[in-house]
């Protein structure tokens, strides 16, 4: 399968590490202008040069905003008001116990998880309506589904982002235009290889095998037995941004290498 992107411009909110960056590596490895988020220019810059790096001459633009508040949100669509393609990406994660989770912590999970999704879709998908073309991804998570009890805030998030994926795929019915939501499982990012780096010195042993024991103690319903890579979820992301994907939409599309112990 040859997915190609040429013409089309995605914007992949929070793209200078981890899924997001991956996913900016591989829309622009499939012909798209992608534009490049994050909170600082020389983050942006330092994702610019990742994917070069992987797709030499890509054609790649770039915003620093924050996400987190409505102003981040309204900057970003004044410096790019029209795209083809969106990947909510933005988000924070981080367990805590439940009664240790302040009302800040809840409100600054739910305006970086959910609202900045919320703010961009409701800009872009005017617009794609219109051109009669458009691609809306939300990335939410297994926790979504199997809400983890050290992180009930985070998998509250990742559920709205199912139920607005699947509203708004309804507000485009009939339309050339797809919005769904992929949910990915224990993953090897930047952010887990810091947070599991403390874990491998004590144990003296690899980030990598320290994150396979991670999920066959704590998700042990995975059916891969190891965490994914960044890479494993953004071909996931790319396809349902591609042409080829036009009869999905309104769907949960699960990369979580089987940790949701269902067949449907």
């Amino acid at each position: 399968m040859h997915i190609d992107l040429t013409g089309k411009t995605a914007l992949v909110s929070a793209s200078t590490a981890g899924i997001g960056l991956a996913t900016a590596i591989g829309l622009a490895d499939a012909g798209a202008t992608v534009i490049l988020n994050g909170r600082s220019s020389d983050a942006i810059e330092r994702a610019r040069a990742a994917v070069l790096a992987r797709v030499p001459g890509a054609q790649l633009r770039g915003v620093a905003a924050d996400l987190a508040t409505a102003e981040g949100a309204a900057a970003l669509l004044n410096a790019e008001p029209h795209v083809d393609i969106l990947v909510n990406n933005a988000g924070t994660y981080g367990p805590q116990d439940f009664f240790e989770i302040d009302d800040a912590t809840w409100e600054h999970f739910f305006q970086l998880n959910v609202m900045s999704g919320v703010r961009l879709a409701r800009h872009y998908l005017k617009g794609m309506l219109e051109r009669d073309w458009g691609r809306v991804v939300f990335i939410s998570s297994e926790s979504g589904l199997n809400i983890p009890a050290d992180m009930i805030h985070y998998g509250m998030t990742k559920t709205a982002q199912l139920a607005i994926s699947r509203g708004l795929a309804k507000v485009a019915a009939g339309s050339g235009v797809t919005v769904n939501a992929v949910l990915p499982g224990p993953t090897l990012s930047e952010g887990v290889r810091a947070m599991l780096e403390g874990a491998a010195k004590e144990a003296d042993t690899s980030v990598e095998q320290a994150a396979t024991d991670f999920v066959r103690t704590h998700r042990p319903s995975s059916i891969l037995r190891r965490a994914a890579s960044v890479d494993e979820v953004a071909n996931m992301i790319v396809y349902v941004c591609s042409p080829q994907a036009s009869a999905t939409t309104g769907a949960a599309l699960r990369v979580d290498g089987g940790v949701v112990d269902t067949i449907a």
